[in-house]
């Protein structure tokens, strides 16, 4: 790999972390300096400014993140599970997030839509992605005739996504897993009710 290349890959990796736990708005160039170790000539010789290195970071936190739903549903047999393993990764987003600074997709999500417009796009095709995994999930188990045929897949993998991250967000405003775990609970006895 050339040094252009690694010096590419560290400044998004490092630049992920911090944009995930500081935010985009409140990190500067220093920052990213500072957590990469590199000058500001090395990083503006890699991206042309913060906005770039923002939409690359995200994507990447974004692909760690999908990795991790991925590995969870794999590790489970039936669709149902299989959910209920992909919301299970944020299931201590307090003291245990899956990314450091919490889920890369609500941060995002939250300052993209406070004026962040650099990552509305890319925030809203990461959820879009995240419903497609659930929606997947669950129409296999319609077409494996686990779940009933009557179940509209679309509006329930949008219900199970907003309502973890919804109980995610609660999780961290009030420091307690409670809520994210109310969430996931509830996720799985709606699911139940699908059954065949």
């Amino acid at each position: 790999m050339r040094k252009s290349e690694k010096t590419r890959r560290l400044i998004i990796a490092k630049s992920a972390e911090l944009f995930n736990a500081k935010g985009y708005a409140g990190s500067s160039i220093q920052d990213v300096m500072d957590v990469t170790g590199l000058s500001k000539g090395a990083i503006y010789r890699t991206f042309a400014g913060k906005d770039d290195i923002a939409v690359e970071a995200f994507a990447y936190a974004g692909d760690l993140l999908m990795e991790r739903f991925q590995e969870a549903a794999d590790k489970a047999t039936s669709a149902i599970d299989k959910v209920i393993a992909v919301c299970e990764v944020h299931r201590d987003p307090v003291g245990d997030p899956p990314l450091e600074g919490g889920c890369p997709l609500l941060n995002t999500a939250v300052e993209a839509d406070d004026g962040y417009a650099a990552l509305r796009e890319p925030a809203l095709a990461a959820f879009d992605r995240f419903v497609a995994l659930v929606r997947s999930i669950l129409d296999k188990g319609v077409q494996d005739g686990e779940l009933r045929s009557d179940m509209e897949t679309e509006p329930i993998a949008s219900f199970v996504v907003t309502s973890l991250e919804g109980g995610v967000m609660a999780s961290r405003l009030t420091r307690d897993n409670k809520h994210v775990q109310f969430a996931i609970r509830q996720i799985g006895l709606m699911l139940s009710a699908y059954k065949r």
